[in-house]
């Protein structure tokens, strides 16, 4: 595996602000030190989040890790050292995960956005063999978010959801989750014109365009309600009596179920099969992948909030 440098570069900010004014690229970080329930992972790829841009613009620094800190939960790469507990994986293994346990609380000091980070191995899986790493670097927070999402509206077959934001990196996922994990009977999502098709390709059978139609004015109501954008209060006019509402944007909303992920590599074992059978796939949006030099410019770009599905930096280093 080669040697394991001391120092690793790595993306860091040591103020609060603006990604494009903050972020600095830092070729001296000291390489993360590895707890016995951690793994050292070599970075390949990872992807960012609009948590990473709050994070970094201090909307929850109360209980944010010390700066200076560099971003990025999301991971795949290769494991080189585990620690002393670690039973899951070996030195050799190919990885990806959400490295934050709690998003919010502590992250690390040290995130994806560098050449070498760790995290606890029940945090990881083991990559599916059929995605490249920036396909695996795409999924960990989103399809976890997805998953999580349904379970608590305790979705199953045979019941009908709307997605609201579908094209995006959550929705996308919680579309095709619906639909082909958990069997529904009708999956409904919002977009705007020019991905209406990507919404059909990924499994929902009635695909709304938000800037023609109001989806709150539809005839037809849902058993579940997912809402990725924030618009929870019309949510509640497209439910069912007895349906749920589902909501991942703070600061949630009064009768809706509201929660901030819990990583945890289980969920991510538990999908591998809809992973490596394509029945679940990421989907990277088409500026995807920035390289490691042209992270400011992938921040910049997931701050429009026009992306679709998600954005991807790689490579970070080769395989």
């Amino acid at each position: 595996m080669g040697e394991i440098p001391s120092q690793i570069k790595a993306w860091t900010y040591s103020e609060y602000g603006k990604s494009s004014e903050v972020l600095k690229f830092d070729e001296a970080v000291p390489t993360p030190v590895v707890k016995d329930d951690q793994v050292l992972i070599k970075v390949i790829a990872a992807s960012i989040n609009p948590i990473d841009y709050k994070r970094l613009a201090g909307f929850f620094k109360d209980s944010d890790s010390p700066l200076p800190t560099a971003p990025g939960y999301d991971v795949a790469g290769v494991v080189v050292k585990v620690g002393s507990e670690v039973k899951k994986f070996k030195v050799g293994d190919e990885v990806y995960g959400d490295i934050n346990r709690e998003a919010l609380i502590h992250p690390k000091v040290i995130g994806s956005l560098a050449e070498y980070t760790t995290a606890e191995e029940n945090l990881l899986s083991h990559k599916p063999q059929n995605l490249t790493f920036a396909e695996a670097a795409s999924l960990p927070l989103t399809i976890e978010t997805a998953f999580e999402g349904l379970e608590r509206a305790g979705f199953s077959a045979a019941k009908s959801i709307l997605v609201l934001g579908g094209a995006g990196g959550v929705g996308t996922h919680v579309i095709q989750l619906a639909k082909h994990v958990y069997g529904a009977s009708k999956v409904a999502a919002t977009s705007s014109t020019g991905k209406l098709e990507l919404l059909r390709n990924l499994g929902a059978d009635l695909a709304i365009d938000y800037t023609v139609e109001n989806f709150e004015d539809l005839p037809e109501k849902f058993d579940v309600v997912y809402d990725t954008v924030g618009i929870t209060d019309k949510a509640f006019k497209a439910v069912k009596e007895g349906g749920k509402v589902v909501t991942i944007v703070p600061p949630g909303f009064e009768n809706a179920i509201f929660f901030i992920l819990t990583s945890d590599g289980a969920i991510l074992d538990k999908l591998k099969s809809y992973l490596e059978s394509g029945k679940v796939k990421p989907v990277l949006d088409p500026k995807s992948p920035f390289p490691f030099s042209q992270t400011v410019e992938a921040f910049s770009y997931l701050e429009t909030g026009r992306v679709t599905g998600k954005v991807v930096i790689h490579p970070i280093q080769s395989a």
